[in-house]
C-alpha cells in the first residue's frame, strides 16, 4: 500500500515529451523519453537519446539543449493535461527512449504514478536489464510491454547495435512467462535483418513465447538522420533506402505463417 507521495518527487533525466501520440500502446497516449540507452543501433532516430549526459544539437541551424532532469511529479502535471483523452480513448502513458530501463527507479515511479491515476501504462524498450529488477519494479505497473527483438543472431545482433542478444531474449520469454502482456517489435533494417529468412526466425521465436500473438514490423526509415550531423556524427547507414511497401508486405505475409497477428507500423 502507498503511505504517501515520495515517489512523485524521484528524479530523472528526459528530452523530449510527445503529445497526442495514436502509436507505442491503445488510444490517445503521452510519451515520455528517457535520455540514455546501453544500445548504439546503427539506424537510431533518436540518436540524441543515446547518451545520457545533456548534450547541444544543431537544429536548423541553431543550437539546441538536449536533456532535462525532472521529477516524476513535474512529468505527471504534463500527462494529466490529457487526462480527459485518455479516459475516451483507453490510452495513457508510454515510456521510451533511449531505453527507460537505464533509469529503473524513474520508470517505475512514472509507471506507478500513472496507474495511481488511472492511465493505461506502456513500455517500449529492449529489456536489456537484469529481470529481477524489471519484474519487482516495472511489472507490476505495466499494462503493455511492446519489446524489440532485432535479431536472432547475438554476433550480427553485436556488430550493429555493440551488445549481444542473449538477455533480450532470455527477459522476453521471463517477462511473457510472468503473465505480462508484451507485442514483438522488429524494426526492419536493409543490410541487417531485412530478409524472409531473419524475420521468420525472429516470428518463430515471437510465437514460442507464452501469451504472444502480435508482432509489429517497423519499416527502416531515414527520419532524424540529420540529427547525428547536429551532434557532430556519422551516421552509419548512409546510403541505405527504406524497404517498399510491397516488400514490407511479403516480409509481413511470411510471418504471418506463424500464425501471429502481424502489422506493419507500430
Amino acid at each position: 500500500m502507498i503511505l504517501d507521495n515520495n515517489y512523485l518527487n524521484t528524479k530523472g533525466r528526459i528530452f523530449d515529451i510527445q503529445k497526442y501520440s495514436i502509436h507505442d500502446g491503445p488510444g490517445i497516449r503521452t510519451i515520455v523519453f528517457l535520455k540514455g540507452c546501453a544500445f548504439r543501433c546503427r539506424w537510431c532516430c533518436n540518436p540524441e537519446s543515446q547518451s545520457y549526459d545533456i548534450q547541444k544539437m544543431v537544429t536548423a541551424g541553431k543550437e539546441n539543449t538536449v536533456g532535462r532532469d525532472v521529477t516524476v511529479g513535474e512529468v505527471m502535471e504534463e500527462v494529466r493535461k490529457d487526462a480527459s483523452h485518455y479516459r475516451r480513448s483507453g490510452g495513457g502513458l508510454t515510456l521510451s527512449g533511449g531505453e527507460s530501463l537505464l533509469q529503473m527507479d524513474f520508470a517505475s515511479d512514472l509507471l506507478l504514478a500513472a496507474h495511481m491515476e488511472g492511465y493505461n501504462t506502456a513500455l517500449e524498450s529492449t529489456g536489456f536489464a537484469d529481470f529481477s529488477q524489471i519484474e519487482e519494479k516495472i511489472l507490476p505497473h505495466l499494462d503493455l510491454f511492446l519489446m524489440d527483438i532485432k535479431h536472432m543472431n547475438s554476433a550480427k545482433h553485436k556488430l550493429f547495435i555493440g551488445q549481444p542478444n542473449e538477455k533480450v531474449l532470455d527477459n522476453a520469454r521471463k517477462i511473457t512467462d510472468s503473465g505480462q502482456k508484451l507485442i514483438v517489435r522488429v524494426p526492419v533494417i536493409p543490410t541487417f535483418n531485412a530478409t524472409p529468412e531473419e524475420i521468420i526466425e525472429i516470428a518463430r521465436f515471437a510465437k514460442s513465447l507464452k501469451g504472444v500473438e502480435q508482432i509489429h514490423l517497423l519499416p527502416y526509415h531515414r527520419l532524424g538522420t540529420d540529427k547525428y550531423t547536429g551532434l557532430g556524427r556519422e551516421y552509419l547507414l548512409d546510403g541505405i533506402e527504406p524497404p517498399t511497401n510491397e516488400y514490407m508486405q511479403e516480409l509481413a505475409e511470411v510471418a504471418r505463417t506463424t500464425g501471429l497477428h502481424v502489422q506493419i507500423g507500430g
